[in-house]
């Protein structure tokens, strides 16, 4: 397999896990790594989205080394059963990507209840479960843990429930470093401001009315960076703004 001006043996090119791979920023980095040489499992929950992620793949040369899953990233069984099959037809796992989350409308005080629970559980514990999973092949590969976070996990705005999600996921990217750096993983929270994605779909006026942002393909950047840095260094936050985003 060639990779630009460098030969890579598919059997030994690194393998990464994503979580939310099939849309946004996840099916953006799913792209890139497989442009870089990755072997990549992406999951999702919808089958039409990831069928199209696998055909592009296919038609880009890449479909061998893309596994994809129809799973919900805060379903215990569900990710541990991806996790293992990755490393079964892969042979190991080098990077964990927490990527899987989304926002509610309204706020406390206004939003409807019955839509927090899915919202809390997949921002806040699919990361952790993804952590779980991931842990024993990562021991092995002293690979790294990559959390996507928010500047809203930062920065509060009022009665954001959303807010509360990201901020969770910003500690335990901490209670992540301190656990697993004693066995050679790195650990690094990516918190992006407003990047243009779906995400903003369901909001008044869609992305347009939300304000200056980034391309998902310029905050994939960030995230090939941080997995790119030599074994031993190991960035812990990376904030991404739009220059003009303020808050």
């Amino acid at each position: 397999m060639s990779n630009g001006n460098v030969s890579i043996d598919s059997t030994q090119a690194p393998v990464t896990f994503i979580t939310g791979g099939s849309s946004g920023i996840g099916a953006e980095t799913v792209r890139r790594l497989l442009d870089l040489g990755h072997r990549v499992a992406a999951t999702g929950r919808s089958a039409k989205k990831l069928a199209l992620l696998a055909e592009a793949a296919q038609d880009a040369g890449a479909g061998d080394r893309l596994l994809t899953f129809e799973s919900d990233a805060a379903d215990w069984e569900q990710v541990s059963s991806a996790v293992d099959e990755t490393v079964r037809a892969f042979g190991r796992l080098d990077y964990a990507i927490a990527n899987a989350g989304y926002a509610t409308n309204g706020t406390v005080e206004t939003g409807d209840p019955e839509e927090w629970r899915g919202m809390v559980l997949t921002n806040v514990l699919g990361p952790a479960l993804l952590v779980r999973a991931a842990l024993p092949a990562l021991k092995e590969s002293k690979g790294r843990v990559v959390l996507v976070g928010s500047v809203a996990g930062f920065k509060n705005t009022p009665g954001n429930l959303y807010s509360m999600t990201k901020f969770a996921v910003t500690g335990l990217a901490e209670n992540v470093r301190m656990l697993v750096t004693g066995y050679g993983i790195g650990t690094t929270l990516i918190a992006p401001g407003r990047v243009r994605t779906p995400f903003w779909d369901p909001r008044p006026g869609g992305a347009d009315a939300a304000g200056v942002m980034i391309s998902a393909e310029q905050l994939v950047d960030t995230v090939v960076w941080a997995i790119s840095q030599p074994r031993g260094v190991d960035v812990n936050t990376l904030v991404v703004r739009p220059i003009g985003q303020s808050n």
